[in-house]
């Protein structure tokens, strides 16, 4: 059971047992406890989304009762969600009320089966080494829980537990001014939006995110707008998936005539959107965007209206933008030509989060960060993606853009003939078995004898290696990384002469192994199908010559 990922997505009958037994619960009170001697005072955020098991009853308000109650057991404040909340609104709420931690109990985009949590430290951000190894090793001392700790109706009855609900949705949906740049804009737009929920948690928040931006409430998909733990009309509930899972947010914008689709993850902490094609010969009537493209639009807009009210180069001394390292670089050109800070991060938010506060404790400022997985923090309100903000901004930006006769796939075009055309491709296979993938990472640390990572792929030089589970790379005069080596994961990114990156990692999440490939090309290059024709070989010959998919009996991306 994989608690120090604290998303604790493995395997079913595990989670079930694991997160239902208080024991669990216990080891990380111990470990809050010993952290925070204030912890008394202090408390702890719980919330929860929609997901239930019907034939183990259990669900995710019942976990988090289970997580109130072993709390209220030590007297320990617990501010419990009186009902489903959106994954940001935990960390949010943390930081707010000043509480020691925060769980959010959630699977986010996962198959119906699963559930986990997620574990949020005292400035907001999801927990990362050395705060979750100590939680698992104060779990696994744990001994069997007081009885008590079982009472769900403590939840109900404790003086100690106090629901944060109102305050905190008041709360939030005011500080999302401090993403608003042009109200009045925004409430004369023509346009019209069509939102998907995805049978999860975010209907009724951006809904109200847009009131508070002074748009209209966008259009709610009604099949797919109240929570349902089977996801009943998609056949995966990640918006990520692009065009075939959007298809019926699709076809009701075309019936509405809205312009903009916008899809929020089952706990609304990711964001895909797609919008109407202003091309006629592109034999589809739907752009959906990728989590890079969307982060390039987003870093653009958040750096235009950074600028108007920071006139001063001077202040871009301390403005930061952050991606995880398996996303565009799209934010590194942009801060070599306007001058501030960008800097990467390893794969997941936690990491994000975690350079949020080092950068925060000198006097930086991070305006915009996010994760290729449609992962995005727009201004400083959440140390974590949000995908309510983010539609919010997004319908902010598309207006704005269509006041100027620009659609967003006309701005994104700009903004790679500015900083260079950034092409990319995300995907990955699925496998089952852990010693295939050790077996395949193995392989290549050792392609061309012992020690020796691959030298080419598809006729083109690997000029560096940089593999983070060994903490080795080939580019730095130490051949050592610069980001943490993790040991408990694979990844390893190759560099070709001809300016592809590409990287193969597991997923801490899933049983895949993914791959990210882009072509960086310099501003003024824009023979587009060249540089996707080329992109396309290397991926092609990339995934054939180091994962050997039908060697391994790996399961190729069928979606």
């Amino acid at each position: 059971f994989q608690l120090c990922r604290l998303t604790f997505l493995v395997s079913l009958q595990l989670k079930l047992t694991s997160i239902q037994n208080p024991t669990t619960l216990f080891g990380m009170y111990k470990y809050l406890a010993r952290s925070f001697p204030d912890f008394g005072s202090r408390g702890i955020v719980v919330g929860y989304d929609t997901r239930a098991q019907e034939a183990s009853g259990c669900n995710s308000e019942r976990l988090a009762r289970l997580t109130a109650a072993v709390m209220l057991c030590k007297d320990i404040p617990v501010f419990l969600f009186s009902t489903y909340v959106p994954t940001p609104f935990v960390p949010y709420a943390v930081k707010r009320l000043g509480a020691a931690a925060g769980v959010m109990v959630t699977a986010s985009h996962n198959p119906k089966e699963d559930n986990g949590y997620k574990v949020y430290w005292h400035n907001g951000a999801q927990i990362s080494s050395p705060n979750d190894k100590e939680i698992l090793k104060c779990i696994e001392e744990s001994s069997e829980p007081w009885s008590e700790s079982w009472n769900e109706s403590l939840a109900d009855n404790s003086p100690l537990r106090s629901d944060p609900l109102r305050e905190i949705s008041k709360k939030y949906m005011e500080d999302l001014s401090s993403v608003c740049f042009h109200r009045e804009l925004n409430t004369k737009s023509p346009l019209k939006f069509v939102h998907s929920s995805f049978h999860g948690v975010g209907h009724d928040y951006v809904q109200q995110a847009f009131r508070a931006f002074g748009f209209p409430p966008p259009i709610p998909v009604p099949e797919q707008k109240d929570p349902d733990p089977n996801f009943s009309t998609v056949s995966c509930p990640n918006p990520e998936e692009g065009e075939s899972v959007l298809e019926l947010s699709l076809r009701l914008a075309e019936r509405e005539n809205a312009t903009i689709v916008m899809a929020t993850d089952p706990d609304a902490d990711r964001l895909a959107v797609a919008e109407q094609s202003d091309s006629e010969n592109s034999g589809c009537r739907w752009k959906v965007f990728t989590g890079n493209e969307l982060a390039a639009l987003l870093g653009w807009w958040m750096l235009f209206n950074w600028k108007e009210t920071h006139p001063d180069p001077a202040d871009r001394e301390r403005m930061y933008m952050l991606a995880t390292t398996v996303s565009s670089k799209i934010l590194k050109a942009f801060a070599r030509i306007e001058g501030f800070h960008f800097e990467e991060t390893l794969p997941g938010f936690k990491w994000i989060g975690k350079k949020i506060h080092e950068l925060a404790k000198t006097g930086n400022e991070v305006i915009f960060a996010f994760e290729e997985s449609i992962g995005f923090l727009c201004g400083s309100m959440v140390p974590d993606k949000d995908g309510v903000s983010a539609a919010v901004v997004v319908a902010e930006m598309a207006s704005y853009l269509y006041n100027k006769n620009l659609t967003l796939h006309q701005q994104l075009e700009n903004i790679f003939e500015t900083y260079g055309y950034h092409i990319s491709t995300t995907s990955y296979v699925i496998c089952h078995d852990p010693p295939t993938v050790k077996r395949i990472f193995t392989r290549l640390r050792n392609f061309e004898g012992e020690n020796t990572y691959p030298r080419s792929s598809g006729g083109h030089s690997i000029v560096d290696v940089r593999d983070v589970t060994t903490g080795y790379d080939s580019s730095q005069p130490d051949k050592l990384c610069v980001l943490p080596m993790t040991k408990s994961s694979q990844m390893i990114t190759f560099t070709l002469q001809n300016g592809i990156v590409a990287t193969l990692r597991t997923s801490g999440t899933e049983p895949k192994i993914k791959f990210y490939t882009e072509f960086c090309a310099p501003p003024g290059k824009s023979d587009i199908s060249s540089l996707e024709e080329e992109l396309k070989k290397i991926t092609d010959t990339l995934v054939e010559e180091f994962l050997e998919p039908d060697k391994n009996n790996l399961i190729r991306r069928s979606i």
